[in-house]
């Protein structure tokens, strides 16, 4: 094969996308970050133009590429890869396309195993032993993403908003919140959270949960503690409906950063699941864009 055949790698996140090129013989002759704005992976027709003009925009010239696969926000179902993947086809891309949570096993060099993000939001991804995908959580922070910043910051909110209405001293979580969302009182503060329900009023704030716990606050640690548990319920149940690999690969800012979150993951886990071993991702997830490329092209020249 020519040294200008390449392997094209993209991680495809909410709000950037990471890019990376590599010949196959592991040079990396390109590694950006672009903005993910309007990325939408159905309809597929759409996901494929955004993608198609992406690649058509950023891959340097004079390259063939030999294999692509990219992991995005919004690909939460087989059908729904398949669907981009057969759209990308008929453009002349032949692409693996999986979830953006299922490259961190791969990225952390595993083929099979669980893995769980706890960023702004919360999933967990696994595939059982034929090799089909599942997942769990990944709702939202409305109505779920337990363990992640936004969803915490709910939660926060909701235990200590609930203390103060039962007329309890504050233990430094409602006025840590206060302060963070720059209102005047427990009654602006309800409305605040409420008035803007999105991860994006809600996350920023998830640092003042966890500075409230260093500083002795019982509510702020058993927030932190019960999204721990719920992280680790979603370990629970793929491993129930048969995920495969007795591996765990956590990434995502909030439980790479934060100890605490970290820590009661672990201990929660091992109540339960003694035998899996939890891994921090040390690299960037696109890294397991390109294990997928490489193991695409591999099947195909078998």
């Amino acid at each position: 094969m020519s040294k200008s055949e390449c392997l094209v790698a993209l991680d495809v996140g909410g709000t950037k996308t990471h890019l990376v090129v590599e010949t196959l013989n592991g040079e990396r002759i390109l590694d950006t970050v672009i903005s993910s704005q309007d990325w939408d992976a159905e309809p597929a027709s759409h996901g494929a133009a955004w993608l198609a003009a992406r690649l058509k925009a950023n891959l340097p010239a004079g390259i063939s590429i030999a294999s692509i696969a990219f992991g995005a926000q919004g690909i939460n179902n087989p059908d729904t890869g398949r669907d981009l993947e057969a759209a990308l086809l008929e453009r002349g891309y032949r692409v693996r396309a999986v979830n953006d949570a299922a490259l961190i096993v791969p990225a952390a060099g595993f083929k099979q195993g669980i893995g769980v993000i706890a960023g702004t939001g919360a999933i967990a991804v696994g595939t059982n032993a034929s090799g089909q995908p599942m997942s769990a959580g990944g709702w939202g922070c409305v109505i779920g993403d337990e363990g992640g910043a936004a969803a915490l910051v709910r939660e926060a909110a909701r235990a200590a908003l609930k203390a103060n209405d039962e007329g309890k001293p504050d233990d430094g979580l409602l006025a840590a919140l206060i302060a963070d969302f720059r209102v005047e009182d427990a009654e602006r503060l309800t409305r605040k959270v409420n008035d803007y329900p999105t991860a994006e009023n809600w996350a920023p704030h998830c640092a003042a949960v966890f500075d409230a716990a260093d500083r002795g606050s019982r509510l702020a640690a058993d927030v932190i503690s019960e999204g721990a548990g719920h992280l680790a319920a979603l370990v629970g149940q793929l491993r129930n409906r048969g995920a495969a690999g007795s591996d765990v690969v956590v990434a995502g800012s909030v439980i790479v950063k934060q100890t605490r979150l970290l820590d009661a993951f672990k201990v929660a886990l091992g109540w339960h699941h003694p035998q899996l071993a939890v891994h921090v991702l040390s690299v960037s997830p696109v890294e397991g864009a390109l294990f997928l490329a490489r193991a695409a092209l591999t099947a195909a020249n078998e």
